[in-house]
């Protein structure tokens, strides 16, 4: 691994993997990473300039970090993600499996929803998700390193962008306290299952009017009102992988208070108070 300067010279850097982090959720985490002193390994499908800014912005922190382009679905571009780190700087000790795939379909359209549409979405959600783990699995044992993939709270509630990406979800938090067990005791797991983001992704794939119709109506009804930032979320991330020592099998909401609903209308008013 490359040695840090000065005081610290006798101590490697980290090595953490952030997939699907050229833009968005990914980037924020990749670069928070960064900053708590890791060496980084930027994963992209199709976004090879972003991820590189991403990676430029990862080195103004102080730290090494380098772009690997591959879909996760390809268990042979898992493999290669996961050599680059450990060819580069001798290991992996932290991955944070955020690549993910949907498609936006109306739940009552059954008809639009296909197989197709299913084992597409399945194949970057939950398989690439498992054959990353798969391909790191040896070098976070030996670096007794920590995981953390990034779920929904679609897949607590099992309402999302599409009935398959909420089914996915719902796979991927079983998946995670599966390998819990199997890591331990080398190795956390852990999940956590954020609400809306403001992202570019999503935005994307709700268009710009549906996009800012949800963040101001959400803003309004979460408990919290606000709709998070990447960065939010991203604080998440790097607290179960560096803080939160004690955690494997978890699976964390982050989503501004959505999974807890909203009262009913007469719990805020006095008449329905002195009903109790």
């Amino acid at each position: 691994m490359s040695e840090k300067t000065g005081n610290d010279a006798a101590k490697p850097r980290k090595v953490a993997i952030v997939t699907g982090s050229a833009t968005g959720l990914g980037a924020a985490a990749a670069v928070m990473l960064a900053g708590r002193g890791c060496n980084v390994v930027i994963n992209c499908t199709k976004s090879r300039s972003e991820a590189e800014a991403t990676a430029v912005r990862c080195r103004t922190q102080g730290v090494e970090a380098l772009v690997a382009q591959g879909d996760v679905s390809d268990d042979a571009a898992c493999r290669a993600i996961v050599d680059a780190a450990v060819r580069t700087w001798g290991g992996v000790d932290y991955l944070v499996n955020n690549a993910g795939r949907t498609t936006f379909i109306p739940y009552e359209d059954l008809g639009a929803l296909t197989k197709e549409t299913f084992l597409d979405i399945y194949s970057v959600n939950v398989v690439g998700t498992y054959q990353m783990i798969r391909a790191a699995e040896p070098h976070l044992r030996r670096a007794r390193g920590a995981i953390v993939n990034v779920s929904s709270i679609g897949g607590v509630t099992g309402i999302a962008s599409s009935m398959a990406y909420a089914a996915s979800k719902g796979a991927l938090n079983v998946l995670t306290r599966s390998l819990a067990l199997v890591l331990a005791p080398e190795v956390r797991v852990n999940a956590i299952c954020p609400g809306a983001i403001q992202t570019r992704w999503l935005r994307g794939g709700m268009g710009d009017e549906a996009y800012e119709k949800m963040i101001t109506g959400l803003s309004e009804q979460l408990p919290l009102r606000r709709v998070a930032s990447p960065e939010g979320i991203a604080n998440s991330v790097v607290a179960f992988l560096l803080d939160h020592t004690e955690v494997t099998g978890e699976t964390l909401n982050v989503d501004d208070g959505l999974h807890l609903g909203r009262l009913p209308s007469y719990a805020s008013t006095d008449k329905g108070r002195d009903q109790f």
